[in-house]
């Protein structure tokens, strides 16, 4: 009896008129319910306008049993953009789009060093990804063997300082599998085409759909979101040839992070995304999960 949460981007009222929506209350200062559980998917922070309530809500019922809570590509991102290098410098740097990103975070952190040093270290407390016999939860892409993998280096499926400075290593194993897990697997597009993404970045890689066999599939029918110029041409096996996709019959798998359109409904029976672009005038998602193999569009609950 799991509420799944996704990206909230600082958005603390809806957050609050979502958990009332699902029959949450105040008990002591903390959102609970008297049967069920929250389970949030990452990207507490950026963006919205209420980025510390949003983070005191979500805390506040994780470390009181109530709820939930993995890391997302933007706290992992913090944590990079704050830790300094050995060498000089910081893990994530700082450079105009990155500073761009994390802005609104920092402007209402503002004179609030120690609060906001102290939730970095929450974040690190927060799994990159959550296994039951029912379900699977991770931000942006789950691949068995990249979890396998992660398990294998990460303590308690957690960071620690060495795993995080060794993750940002450019062209290693690790860099790509942290990449992949919270920000999803991607593909070039074809020699001289792009696009813009939401913030206006050029863009010439595409994030394709990591549940959907690539085999003779076309770049369109790849792409998590439409983008208008992609063609309709077959993705050359070179560049999907190693991926994993995610079979119909496997547990079902909720994350977030792609920031969909219109009215909340699944990808597959077992596949389902909550991100749908709260930060974009979009909804903030939850699914009602109570262990059932095969999800239902009915089950969404959005504001």
């Amino acid at each position: 009896m799991i509420d799944f949460i996704g990206d909230i981007h600082g958005h603390a009222d809806k957050l609050i008129e979502l958990l009332r929506k699902l029959g949450y209350g105040l008990k002591n200062g903390v959102y609970c319910h008297p049967e069920r559980k929250v389970f949030f998917i990452g990207d507490y922070i950026d963006r919205g306008p209420q980025i510390r309530e949003t983070l005191a809500i979500v805390r506040s019922m994780t470390e009181s049993g109530n709820a939930f809570a993995i890391m997302g590509n933007h706290e992992y991102n913090a944590l990079c953009f704050h830790r300094e290098e050995r060498e000089g410098g910081h893990l994530r740097k700082h450079l105009i789009i990155n500073v761009i990103q994390h802005f609104e975070t920092l402007r209402q952190f503002q004179n609030r060093q120690h609060e906001y040093e102290d939730y970095l270290e929450w974040f690190k407390t927060l799994p990159l990804f959550y296994e039951t016999e029912e379900f699977r939860a991770v931000h942006a892409c789950w691949d068995g063997d990249h979890i396998d993998y992660l398990r294998s280096i990460l303590k308690h499926d957690r960071l620690t300082e060495k795993v995080l400075h060794e993750s940002v290593r450019m062209g290693t194993e690790i860099f790509q599998i942290f990449d992949e897990t919270l920000k999803g697997k991607e593909v070039f597009m074809p020699k001289g085409l792009y696009f813009k993404d939401k913030d206006a970045n050029v863009r010439n890689e595409v994030r394709i759909k990591w549940w959907k066999d690539p085999v003779n599939s076309t770049y369109r029918e790849m792409s998590v979101l439409p983008i208008e110029n992609l063609p309709e041409t077959t993705i050359d096996e070179s560049l999907t040839g190693h991926i994993k996709f995610y079979s119909p019959d496997e547990r079902p798998v909720f994350f977030g992070h792609y920031w969909l359109s219109g009215t909340p409904q699944l990808l597959r029976k077992n596949v389902c995304c909550l991100d749908f672009s709260v930060a974009k005038h979009g909804y903030l998602t939850a699914y009602r999960f109570d262990g059932e193999k095969e999800l239902s569009n009915e089950k969404f609950v959005f504001v």
